[in-house]
């Protein structure tokens, strides 16, 4: 198959209308299409649309400021969580300590946000920015740092682009909170990462300052319109009774890996992630075995890997179209696997070496959707 999309989240893409707020009736599409992106991690999407529910509902609609409409002067703050998916679906953070995260920052840095932004894609981190934004009376950034989601804190455009990840907050569910000074964005994800165990694998964090201009730079433009629209074309389809997975498909512009069963999950929470892989099985195809490090890294058919990171591996519920992540899946679901390209900042020699298959152990070069 030959592909003509080679970023999933672009506002040039004819199916898609950027949006000027995020509305109460945006947040299921909206939640949706993050957890698509999130190729499976990126937190659980149920738990981030309720958050961005109750914060939507008590404070109003949040604004979306488009990357390119940015003064080159605003100070714009990322918010997410970090850690293990499979944890935070039983210790919830209170929806206050989402705003903290981004105020508890700004006055360490004697700062005064105008933006909050996500650093990546997924069911709860391109819903947390929503919740801060709304608590803090600030418009929302259209864009993200991944175009996608990554499991680790350097492995974000912004590293690329030689953009800080400290000074950062880091906050627990008890009101806990720590700012993290490192050296550089690799030190920065150690530390984070050892202080997130402490804090029982789920914590809440603030970083990557950057102005506008760096902003424009740094992120993918139109990640949470495209997410509603991803979200909306499942909706859409469902209602005509077509085919959501084609439509998420076409969305993306990705294309279909494997249909099967689920036969088994190997999953574990290790140095504050989730670790496994599952065995997909089709009558027709066989095997697919995903490798998954909070996200979906790898598909391999026997000893041939069809598709790895950076490029995105999504799966869906056969039926329903909805998307999976890697803490629910489970023996006997019934799951579509689709492949899409990730930005083609991830496929330049910086971007592989940060987030390529060989970083993450496996043995070989990536390959690319299509290839």
């Amino acid at each position: 198959m030959t592909l003509t999309t080679s970023r999933p989240a672009d506002v040039s893409d004819p199916g898609m209308e950027p949006l000027d707020q995020i509305t109460l009736a945006d947040l299921p599409a909206l939640a949706r299409g993050a957890a698509v992106l999130g190729t499976g991690g990126g937190g659980d999407p149920y738990i981030g649309r309720l958050m961005a529910e109750q914060a939507v509902r008590r404070h109003g609609p949040v604004p979306l400021v488009a990357p390119d409409e940015l003064p080159p002067g605003a100070v714009v703050v990322p918010v997410a969580m970090m850690g293990a998916p499979t944890v935070m679906i039983e210790k919830t953070p209170a929806t206050e300590l989402v705003g903290h995260a981004v105020t508890a920052l700004a006055e360490h840095l004697g700062i005064v946000p105008t933006h909050i932004a996500c650093i990546e894609a997924g069911g709860v981190n391109s819903l947390f920015p929503v919740v801060a934004a709304a608590q803090l009376g600030l418009p929302l950034v259209d864009g993200d740092g991944m175009g996608r989601a990554f499991p680790e804190l350097q492995m974000v455009l912004a590293t690329l682009d030689g953009i800080a990840a400290t000074p950062m907050s880091i906050g627990d569910e008890k009101g806990n909170t720590a700012i993290l000074h490192t050296v550089d964005n690799h030190a920065g994800e150690a530390m984070a990462r050892a202080l997130a165990i402490t804090m029982g694998c789920s914590a809440i964090i603030s970083n990557y300052v950057m102005s506008g201009a760096q902003a424009n730079t740094a992120l993918v433009h139109g990640t949470l319109s495209m997410c509603v629209t991803i979200g909306r074309a499942v909706e859409q389809a469902r209602a005509q009774l077509a085919d959501p997975i084609r439509a998420v498909a076409h969305a993306v512009g990705g294309e279909i890996l494997h249909t099967g069963k689920v036969v088994d999950v190997s999953r574990r929470t290790t140095t504050g992630f989730a670790r496994g892989q599952a065995v997909i099985v089709s009558p027709d195809d066989g095997e697919l075995v995903l490798h998954f490090q909070n996200e979906h890294l790898m598909a391999m058919r026997g000893d041939r890997p069809l598709v790895t990171t950076p490029d995105l591996i999504i799966v869906l519920d056969t039926d329903s179209g909805e998307p999976v992540t890697t803490e629910a899946l489970r023996f006997g679901h019934r799951v579509t696997v689709v492949a899409a390209p990730a930005d083609e900042r991830w496929h330049t020699p910086g971007g592989i070496e940060l987030v390529g298959p060989r970083y993450f152990g496996y043995d070989t070069d990536p390959v690319r959707v299509g290839s």
